[in-house]
């Protein structure tokens, strides 16, 4: 995602100073090359050995300092950052760069990057909303500069507001955005995840192992990429993606209502949830007691919400690009030929879960990508994340393609 991408890291001072140390791992696990600049004040915080260790860069406190006995420091970051990132900045630096003011390594060096900069503020909630630091937030967006805004909560100051640094995963989620290419700018992409639960009675239900971690991947990769995003999720331990919109379902019913109501407006629809395939006939009102040495239950077929929408675009004017998966234990290729010809799908996504590096519950995943008109793609093993968009990729193809 990432991928050999150059990241000036500025930390500013303040407590908040620690939670760039956890960007600064997201961003080199996502494969970025990151220099970190900090402020006099940050090094009071966090000791620049700590950058240095986990960037396997040199970092930067001292605005005359020569790289390589030859280039100027601050000039040399600034030509060749992909992104400079702020996180945690403070009122004080905001405040400088937005009235010219270089007088320090990180100041000048954004001062002399073309390169986009976000900034990630942190400060007293009488801090953020006074009038002069909200006028210098305005005055910087004005001239293309972006903000990862402060969330709510406890302050280290001891108040209560808005003030407080973004998580380090919202911040790099804004990072991943400015640096991907909006290739699907003004489509919609309907997203479904994670398991659906059948309810026997109030305190048992049937379900499945899917995490949802890779339609939440498809849903961030997506977004990043421009696209408006619909995730229609069945219970999960995940966060909320940022930026888009999230339907919380539990059973395969309420799931199919809401694709239903939504699919039409829709570019493409990708179906990576597991959806239970049967629910019980009669859900009990009141816990079933244990009695005897067995038991049963009757269950009756779910609706097949994939199939359904593979039957409204075979009979109808639906152009919508239908995405589905396959988790298969055995023949893979002919399970998945099977349901991507029966459902009427564009395209399938087919894996082994029975594989313990590629199955649920874990963030990576190997799988081979079948086509309408009978072609392939393998995918070697890789990040659920990198697997998102190899899928958004052909997506994204055969939207350009379509009249």
């Amino acid at each position: 995602m990432l991928k050999d991408k150059k990241i000036i890291l500025g930390v500013c001072g303040g407590i908040a100073a620690y939670k760039a140390v956890e960007l600064l791992r997201l961003f080199t696990k996502a494969g970025a090359d990151v220099n970190v600049v900090m402020t006099r004040a940050a090094s009071e915080f966090v000791t620049p050995l700590t950058f240095q260790t986990l960037s396997s860069n040199p970092v930067h406190t001292e605005l005359f300092n020569l790289i390589a006995e030859q280039e100027i420091g601050h000039i040399s970051l600034a030509d060749r950052a992909d992104l400079v990132v702020i996180a945690p900045a403070t009122a004080n630096v905001i405040g400088k760069i937005a009235s010219g003011i270089a007088d320090d390594i990180l100041t000048t060096t954004v001062m002399a990057t073309k390169a986009p900069v976000l900034f990630a503020p942190a400060m007293n909630v009488n801090m953020y909303t006074n009038p002069i630091y909200q006028e210098n937030e305005a005055k910087l967006r004005r001239f293309g500069y972006f903000f990862e805004s402060p969330v709510t909560g406890a302050l280290a100051c001891g108040w209560e507001g808005s003030g407080k640094l973004a998580s380090p995963e919202a911040i790099f989620e804004s990072a991943a955005s400015i640096l991907t290419e909006k290739d699907l700018d003004g489509r919609t992409i309907l997203i479904t995840a994670g398991p659906t639960r059948e309810e026997l009675d109030p305190v048992r239900y049937i379900t499945n192992h899917s995490s949802g971690k890779m339609g939440y991947a498809i849903a961030k990769a997506a977004r990043r990429r421009g696209a408006t995003v619909l995730l229609i999720s069945g219970p999960t331990s995940l966060p909320a993606p940022a930026g888009l919109q999230l339907i919380k379902v539990s059973s395969a019913v309420e799931m199919l209502n809401e694709v239903m109501v939504r699919v039409a407006d829709c570019d493409a629809v990708i179906k990576a949830a597991a959806v239970a395939d049967y629910r019980p006939v009669v859900r009990e009102s009141s816990k079933i007691k244990k009695s005897g040495d067995s038991s049963s239950i009757r269950l009756v077929k779910n609706p097949d919400i994939l199939a359904e929408l593979g039957r409204m675009k075979s009979s109808s004017n639906l152009q919508t690009i239908l995405v589905g998966f396959a988790a298969e234990t055995d023949s893979l290729a002919e399970n998945a030929a099977i349901k991507l010809n029966l459902k009427n799908l564009d395209m399938i996504v087919a894996n082994d879960v029975t594989q313990s590096d590629a199955g649920f519950n874990v963030d990576t995943n190997r799988a081979v990508i079948f086509f309408r008109d009978g072609s392939s793609k393998s995918c070697d093993l890789m990040s659920k994340d990198d697997l998102a968009d190899v899928i958004l990729d052909q997506i994204a193809m055969q939207i350009r393609e379509t009249p």
